[in-house]
């Protein structure tokens, strides 16, 4: 298959650039399948007469959003799955299927994507290095279990100091990413344990606890989140929830609210996982302490992640155990050993302490801030009074609730169909069916392409 892309130098599109943008649209139209190895950086440098490094930006920005993913000795590899690209149905529900004719370029809202153009390559190649020249002679030890102590004692003091989050750096277990963390903690309580569900909710949590065959109990949620009532009704012995940004909805559980849950947990002997995953960013209003912070009965497991503020492609996310948990916990951590290896969370841990960890944030707090604006704007002037916004105040993605004649899948078809890729949000519904509810994720789209997409769902749905 050949896969050499033609680049043009009469265009001011950057050469590494247009190099991301072929090997991108090439994998979502299906030309690149999932698996194919990519030519290395030498043989393509030399194919397209341009600098290694131009292909080593292109391919650290299409590693950085999850398209490739690099094998040791191996090389590159392409990582994404083009009849894959909305998430697992339900046995019996049709696929929606993305049209790809004739589509010069996709522009993709994914929720899950970052800003990888903004990531500070060269100071966090500097934190590689320092952490290799201070820490070298100990990389060939196996590290502790829980994670390096340096990056849990970081952790540490970086939640206290922005999310009110009190624990001690032996109560942090370092994995890579929450489904390796959350799969822990399902082994550290018995099978078959209650555990109380929002709904809506996140479906990759929720399909770690049915594989873990936990007893799933969906608990509605208002414009305040988790409804305590229900929980009263139900008494699971665990809850999972999302406060600081409820997935999906959007919503910002207030402190009244948080106090209640907090007050069943310690009644019932309930424990509460608070996955905080993009608590970083919220656009509107003061920052309300974290579940975990308020807790005075050591009720809450608090989840949090590095994907959304640094590249998901990193693997670096922590668990926060109360102290009743701590042992069964080691325990549980021993079995997996570390999940993230030590060079990665030691250049985490340089990167943090250097100061250029707080630089990024900031950088990149004031970016999402204004691409989430240019959004809004879009949204309001393309589309007015047929849509109903939610979920802005905080993350990186919006609803739309649509109010035009077309079912959820048309609303996504149609989109396609003009080359947009918007995102379903019924399968995170297990018993209420929403309205007609698209997602749309703004962080790894360009301002440019923000507002060339909305001008797009104008036309694809004929307003």
């Amino acid at each position: 298959m050949d896969i050499t892309p033609f680049l043009n130098r009469d265009l001011n599109i950057p050469l590494y650039q247009q190099l991301y943008r072929h090997f991108k649209e090439n994998m979502h139209q299906g030309r690149i399948p999932k698996g194919l190895k990519l030519p290395s950086k030498r043989l393509l440098s030399s194919q397209l007469s341009v600098s290694q490094t131009t292909v080593e930006r292109a391919y650290d920005q299409l590693a950085a959003e999850g398209y490739i993913v690099s094998k040791p000795r191996s090389g590159w590899f392409a990582d994404y799955d083009s009849e894959a690209v909305y998430v697992k149905k339900k046995p019996g529900a049709s696929p929606v299927q993305r049209k790809t004719e004739e589509v010069p370029q996709w522009i993709d809202f994914h929720y899950g994507a970052v800003d990888a153009v903004h990531f500070p390559f060269s100071a966090w190649r500097k934190s590689m290095v320092t952490s290799l020249d201070q820490y070298g002679h100990e990389l060939y030890r196996p590290g502790d279990d829980l994670g390096e102590a340096e990056l849990r004692t970081i952790i540490s003091e970086y939640l206290y100091q922005s999310r009110g989050v009190n624990c001690l750096p032996e109560q942090v277990i370092v994995g890579a990413g929450n489904p390796i963390l959350l799969q822990m903690l399902c082994n550290v309580f018995e099978s078959n344990v209650s555990i109380g569900y929002e709904d809506p909710g996140y479906p990759r949590a929720r399909e770690i606890f049915e594989a873990n065959h936990m007893n799933i109990t969906p608990i509605p949620v208002d414009e305040e989140g988790v409804c305590i009532r229900k929980l009263q009704e139900e008494r699971p012995r665990l809850v999972y929830v999302t406060p600081s940004h409820q997935f999906t909805l959007g919503t910002i559980m207030p402190v009244n609210r948080r106090i209640q849950l907090l007050k069943w947990a310690a009644e019932h002997q309930a424990f509460i996982i608070e996955d905080d995953y993009d608590g970083e960013f919220r656009y509107t209003g003061r920052p309300i302490p974290s579940l975990q912070g308020l807790d005075q009965h050591h009720r809450v497991i608090y989840m949090g992640t590095f994907s959304q503020s640094l590249l998901p492609s990193l693997r670096i996310s922590y668990m926060i155990l109360p102290l009743p948990l701590i042992e069964k916990g080691r325990e549980i951590a021993s079995l997996y050993k570390q999940t993230v290896s030590c060079h990665s969370q030691l250049t985490l841990a340089q990167f943090i302490k250097s100061g250029e960890w707080q630089k990024h944030i900031n950088r990149m707090r004031k970016l999402y801030r204004k691409k989430r604006a240019v959004l809004l704007e879009a949204v309001r002037r393309e589309l007015g009074q047929y849509v109903r916004i939610r979920g802005e105040n905080s993350g990186l993605r919006i609803l739309l609730d649509v109010q035009l004649p077309f079912s959820e899948k048309e609303l996504i078809e149609k989109a396609n169909e003009q080359g947009v890729v918007i995102y379903p949000v019924s399968h995170t519904y297990q018993k209420q069916l929403p309205a007609k509810t698209v997602s749309l994720g703004f962080a790894g789209v360009s301002e440019t392409d923000i507002q060339n997409g909305i001008k797009k769902l104008r036309a694809a749905w004929a307003l």
